[in-house]
């Protein structure tokens, strides 16, 4: 399984945003993250210098003030929505994105969704559960 270091993460969203500034080829992964960083102009300055990123503290552990978990979750889901795993993710984020109009949106509203539900299996010191996650996009899919 893959599991990369903090620093590795940071140096990876760094490489992919200083390989899109500068119009040089990147894999499939760099250019999906390059995508979203350039949706967060807030940040731009944060994945601009990788070794200030590595070096520097994010207490936030939500991801509202945290760009490199912010740039994961959104990598996750759009991964998640791609396989559509756990069963069902794919369609509740494209409902989602129907009702707000944007698929960046949508992402953030996922997000409060996938970050309930592990902080919910952490506290309860089991595995995620899946199904309340979808069940909890579907639920902001359907609002009025």
């Amino acid at each position: 399984m893959f599991n990369p270091s903090q620093e590795d993460v940071r140096r990876f969203f760094c490489g992919a945003w200083s390989k899109q500034n500068a119009g040089q080829p990147m894999e499939t992964l760099e250019t999906l993250a390059a995508g979203w960083i350039a949706e967060h102009p807030e940040w731009h300055a944060d994945f601009a210098d990788a070794e200030a990123a590595v070096a520097r503290s994010y207490p936030d552990t939500t991801g509202q003030n945290h760009p490199f978990l912010h740039m994961s979750m959104h990598l996750s889901i759009s991964e998640q929505c791609s396989i559509d795993q756990p069963r069902g993710i794919r369609q509740a984020v494209e409902l989602l994105t129907r009702r707000l109009g944007s698929l960046h949106d949508a992402h953030h509203a996922a997000m409060e969704c996938l970050g309930q539900m592990l902080f919910e299996a952490q506290e309860a010191r089991r595995p995620p559960d899946g199904n309340a996650y979808v069940a909890c996009v579907q639920r902001r899919a359907t609002r009025d």
